[in-house]
């Protein structure tokens, strides 16, 4: 390595991208190529450095490997943090295998960690805590430790264990302070805080107040049958009821359950389930057909029982009914939970990340914008969404190699 991509190396790691350019600006060979990638992603051009680390890679070529899978890493990086999720997977781990196979125990957690955090954007959990339990036992440099942390706590938010969330941010923040990379505190600082917000809202018997994420723990853990409008699932006593590709059934499920223990009227089910604004007998028929299918679906938990003027739910064990909601309610509010990150997203990341079709993500964000909630830059497949200004790089690159000591 000669002494000007040494010294843009060094520049790097010590957060002075211009410092960096300054060196290596003017030169096309594949580590200069790599490092210039890298300066141009800590000044937030993405797209540049995605376009100079794709041609570092393929100037690197398959002669030397492991600088092209460093190369490969910093461009699975850069499509994290642009909500690039649909960013060929394969591609990072067969560089993961390079780093592992080569020695580069620190960049190979570096890949892991990035797949990490990919895994729980889109939800695969099973998955993400496999990868987890795949990390090296041996000490890692405090950022990394700080990144593993984050998505141990991140692990746990989503299995609703608040405690251990509660302990590997703290690990984490600790991690982050000894690495002295204010943006990756700032992330697990805004992280952290979903401990200290509620979480949900408890609806029973016409009344509501806020829950905390350990509430919500033990509210699935007991007896209760709650309905939980966060999933779209009837829970009861370790038993669930999956209603989310059932929208009518559960519409009417959160009806019966909103009124228990008193009956619900025709009026509000038709209302809640149809949007029936006046009813006919058509809508009749159809809500007795669909509470047939409710009653199916709800067997071995709870009755539904026919009244003078609705329909009443009636628990065969839980002697308590209630409804799990959103913190706040509103059209399309998982969209704007997830823009909230402060990231800029793709129709298609964001459709992936909710399990949904893209022109249905389409049409919900023209939706939200045409609402103000948000905004978008770029057009056709180059077009983001988010709700606050573009963000920066907020982490650090470990490319093209570890720097020599001294």
């Amino acid at each position: 390595m000669d002494s000007l991509i040494t010294a843009a190396g060094r520049a790097l790691a010590a957060g002075d991208p211009f410092a960096a350019l300054n060196r290596v600006a003017l030169r096309e060979d594949a580590p200069a190529l790599a490092l210039r990638g890298i300066a141009m992603a800590q000044l937030g051009d993405l797209a540049r450095a995605k376009v100079l680390l794709k041609r570092a890679g393929q100037a690197f070529g398959m002669r030397e490997p492991l600088a092209r899978a460093r190369c490969i890493l910093a461009e699975a990086e850069i499509a994290l943090v642009s909500r690039d999720l649909s960013w060929p997977a394969k591609a990072l781990d067969a560089a993961r295998a390079v780093l592992e196979a080569h020695g580069d125990r620190l960049n190979a957690a570096h890949a892991r960690t990035i797949e990490l955090r990919r895994l729980l954007l889109i939800g695969r959990l099973g998955e993400a805590e496999r990868l987890l339990g795949g990390f090296d036992e041996a000490p890692l440099p405090p950022a990394l430790e700080a990144a593993r942390a984050l998505a141990t706590g991140g692990i746990a938010l989503r299995r609703l264990q608040a405690e251990p969330a509660r302990t590997a941010f703290a690990r984490a923040a600790e991690a982050a302070g000894r690495a002295r990379i204010p943006a990756l505190a700032a992330e697990i600082e805004v992280a952290a805080r979903v401990l200290e917000a509620p979480a949900a809202r408890l609806i029973a018997q016409g009344k509501e107040r806020p829950l905390m994420l350990g509430e919500v723990a033990t509210l699935l853990a007991s007896e209760t049958f709650v309905v939980d409008a966060c999933r779209n699932v009837v829970r009861e006593a370790g038993t669930a009821v999956p209603l989310a590709t059932r929208p009518v059934l559960f519409s009417l499920a959160r009806t019966l359950a909103e009124a228990w223990p008193a009956d619900a009227s025709r009026e509000a089910l038709l209302r809640r389930a149809f949007r029936a604004k006046e009813a006919d007998e058509s809508h009749r028929a159809r809500l007795r057909v669909e509470i047939g299918r409710l009653r199916a679906e709800l067997h071995g938990l709870a009755e539904i029982n026919a009244t003078k003027r609705g329909f009443a739910l009636k628990p065969h064990r839980a002697g308590e009914v209630v409804v799990l909601a959103q913190p706040v309610e509103e059209p399309h509010a998982d969209v704007l939970v997830l823009l909230a990150d402060g990231e800029a997203w793709s129709s298609s990341a964001l459709a992936l990340a909710l399990g949904t079709s893209q022109r249905n993500m389409q049409r919900a964000l023209e939706t939200l914008a045409e609402a103000g909630k948000i905004q978008s830059f770029g057009k056709a497949r180059a077009r983001r969404w988010l709700t606050p200004p573009v963000p920066g790089f907020p982490t650090a690159l470990l490319l093209p190699a570890p720097l020599p000591d001294g």
